[in-house]
């Protein structure tokens, strides 16, 4: 059998003594290790290892020590692969630990060649050679990569090969120590792994609520445009240019409501009714308008289980969000192609790769075969603004509203993409309970205003809000509709003025203010007169959860039928009621 030891004893002749070479580190001369003898003793001590007189020489002594205690060292090493290379790359020694990694005997592997433990990959591309190059050039080489253990089986490596050099500085070949660190390196990318979806998550919460900041303040311009416009409404003269001027507007502004909404979405404060919802039932009611939309070069199949448990989610915002992907797939594919539409139930258990809570989702998935995703256009993909189409094309929030939608609905959003071979975007929301109907998503909801609501009587109406341009434009609006208004810019100006309980007959606040929130006024105006009817006008869902079941929500940006059917709603709700905290 071949020796275990990876390191060698030799005699040499040089000069007029024999020298032993024995190399146990990269580049260190062999004369280090060796002991000189007079020329006359070389015979004996070749053939006897004794000197003359049969007594063992002490330099032969210690040199056998060492060597006895570096084949122990060695011989002891487990957790390492320690052998030695000849010159041209063939195994000459192999110790327990190489035995344990590689599944080798030494009888097995001494005399083949080392590359045959890379992947053929690798031994294409040159990597043993390479590596035997520059150790040999350098001294050093230190790598990691996949290697082959005797079984087929892969483990990933960190390798270190150093040269071995005489005392004349000629390479005799190489030692070489490698380590299983497949374990580490599965810790070391789950630990990436980790942080990347931390960071993804800081990420699109710190987008969310710098979205939703923007819509916020977009939406109080809007509200004065749209205010404004209504008031001019009733002053335009009846001719067709100054009407056509003036729908154009209005269109406008209609587009920019619908951006914010987007925004919204995406920032996840949208208003949602989510309840149970049929998914193959909504994706057959939505045909018509999907071959309207995407044409007669897309092929769209649906593919759902005979039974599929509802999805607890709105499907107003699902109708959107499931066009939106739609529109994308066929942008994808501009000579036609095909999309599938599959939805299935499953079991989501920890340590999900989506990040969702344990529980059961309906998943939705939209398949195109267009011209899919590159890796870095895959990574914003969801990314509000963030678009590959042509200028006025796209906004670049559809998937940013579809995100936010998931995220709100407790679900996720996921999108897998591959350049050349297709899209598929998957949307989970959590399966509808039995009984089906809205979870507990409370806030307060819209009923129908009384017949006649738009001629109520006057009212003396206290009207906040923060945005001067806002605040003025709904006190003329109010005005404008008969009613008496009181206005202050806060909710602290807003209680000195409520100084007499009974002076007001309703209020109208903005609900995302400075300091007090509408919601917070609300409350504390409520205690100085129950009986106050209240409309909170805001975009955020937030507002639903914070506001009494008795206060009317008004969205913005709102139009004047919009205001009248508020105002006469709160009225309505504590008119027909024995007190506050009892809608109508």
């Amino acid at each position: 059998m071949a020796s275990c030891w990876p390191f060698s004893t030799r005699f040499m002749a040089a000069g007029s003594a024999t020298k032993v070479d024995t190399t146990f580190t990269n580049d260190w001369p062999a004369s280090s290790y060796v002991e000189e003898w007079p020329r006359d003793r070389q015979w004996d001590k070749t053939l006897n290892g004794n000197d003359t007189n049969g007594d063992p020489a002490p330099g032969d002594e210690r040199l056998s020590t060492s060597e006895t205690q570096f084949r122990i060292l060695v011989q002891g090493v487990a957790d390492y692969a320690i052998y030695m290379l000849d010159p041209t790359g063939h195994v000459s020694s192999w110790n327990p630990g190489a035995q344990r990694i590689k599944g080798y005997q030494p009888d097995e592997i001494v005399g083949l060649h080392f590359s045959q433990f890379y992947t053929e990959e690798d031994r294409a591309a040159g990597v043993p050679d390479r590596n035997l190059s520059i150790a040999s050039n350098t001294g050093r080489v230190e790598d990691e990569g996949w290697r082959v253990r005797k079984d087929g089986s892969r483990f990933w490596a960190h390798v270190v090969i150093d040269r071995i050099l005489d005392e004349r500085g000629e390479l005799v070949g190489f030692a070489k120590i490698t380590r299983d660190v497949t374990e580490q390196r599965a810790a070391t990318q789950q630990l990436e792994q980790a942080r990347e979806a931390l960071f993804q998550a800081q990420k699109m919460e710190a987008i969310g609520q710098l979205t939703g900041g923007m819509a916020h303040d977009f939406n109080n311009l809007l509200m004065a445009v749209q205010g404004a416009l209504e008031l001019l409404r009733r002053r335009l003269p009846d001719d067709a240019r100054t009407q056509s001027i003036f729908e154009t507007a209005m269109a406008g502004l209609s587009r920019g409501a619908s951006l914010t909404q987007r925004m919204l979405a995406f920032a996840r404060r949208q208003e949602l009714r989510p309840t149970a919802v049929d998914i193959p039932a909504l994706v057959h009611g939505m045909s018509e308008m999907t071959k309207t939309t995407l044409g007669s070069r897309i092929m769209v199949t649906t593919r759902f289980p005979l039974s599929l448990e509802p999805a607890m989610v709105d499907p107003h915002q699902l109708e959107l969000a499931l066009l939106n992907l739609l529109v994308n797939a066929r942008d994808a594919m501009p000579s036609g192609g095909n999309i599938e539409i599959s939805a299935f139930v499953e079991s989501v258990l920890p340590g999900h790769p989506s990040g969702l809570a344990e529980g059961r989702y309906v998943s939705l998935s939209v398949t195109d075969d267009g011209q899919g995703m590159p890796p870095e256009t895959l990574a914003r993909a969801a990314d509000p603004f963030f678009t590959t189409k042509g200028v006025g094309k796209g906004t670049g929030l559809g998937l940013s509203m579809v995100h936010g939608l998931a995220e709100q609905s407790h679900g996720r959003l996921s999108i897998e993409s591959e350049e050349g071979k297709g899209t598929s975007v998957t949307l989970r929301f959590p399966v509808a309970s039995r009984q089906g109907g809205p979870t507990g998503h409370g806030g307060t909801r819209t009923t129908s205003a009384p017949q006649g609501f738009a001629s109520g009587p006057s009212l003396k109406i206290l009207a906040v809000d923060d945005d001067s341009l806002v605040r003025e434009t709904l006190c003329a609006m109010l005005e404008d509709m008969g009613h008496v208004v009181v206005a202050a810019e806060s909710a602290r100006h807003a209680i000195v003025a409520f100084e007499t309980p009974g002076q007001f007959d309703l209020l109208v606040t903005d609900f995302s203010m400075p300091g007090i929130t509408g919601a917070e006024l609300a409350e504390a105006l409520r205690k100085l007169q129950p009986d106050l009817p209240i409309v909170v006008a805001t975009g955020y869902a937030e507002a639903l959860s914070e506001a009494s079941p008795d206060i009317t929500r008004l969205s913005k940006p709102f139009d004047r039928s919009a205001l009248a059917l508020a105002i006469a709603t709160a009225a309505a709700r504590l008119a027909s009621s024995d007190g506050p905290g009892m809608s109508a």
